[in-house]
């Protein structure tokens, strides 16, 4: 069977995470379509498909930062979740807090997966393995027309 490369969205605004994340899915052999956008505005029109993100794939995953220029994660979180056509997605927050209240505001707003950032390369390389493990081996996306 031919599958097609899963989309991905990675919300981040650090150039230097950006790079290691998408290294890391690289390194794995994750057959993705990236799509990276670096402030929450953007994200918000990049799910939206408003402005100068109206022809931007719709993601099958997000990965997301809570702290970003202009708005936060919690915001993008809040946004998503309220739009029938976009809360299925699932979200993971990969952030470098690992406060309580980051924690649980995270899921409070229904986001899937809570994981904080090693400082570390291998660290982070390894958690980028894991989380690829996990949600595009183990676990079932949901279908979007067209996906084979």
């Amino acid at each position: 069977m031919n599958y097609k490369p899963i989309k991905i969205l990675l919300v981040e605004d650090n150039p230097a995470d950006i790079r290691l994340a998408t290294e890391a899915l690289k390194e794995r052999g994750v057959e993705s379509d990236l799509s990276v956008v670096t402030d929450g505005m953007d994200a918000i029109n990049f799910l939206k498909r408003t402005g100068k993100f109206s022809d931007s794939p719709r993601p099958e995953l997000i990965l997301l930062d809570l702290n970003l220029p202009r708005k936060s994660g919690f915001d993008i979180l809040q946004v998503l979740k309220a739009d029938p056509n976009l809360k299925s997605i699932p979200v993971i927050i990969l952030t470098t807090s690992s406060a309580d209240e980051d924690i649980a505001k995270s899921y409070s707003l229904n986001a899937n997966c809570f994981v904080t950032k090693p400082t570390d390369l291998a660290q982070f390389l390894e958690v980028v393995k894991t989380i690829e493990e996990f949600w595009l081996t183990i676990a079932s996306l949901p279908v979007l027309s067209g996906r084979v």
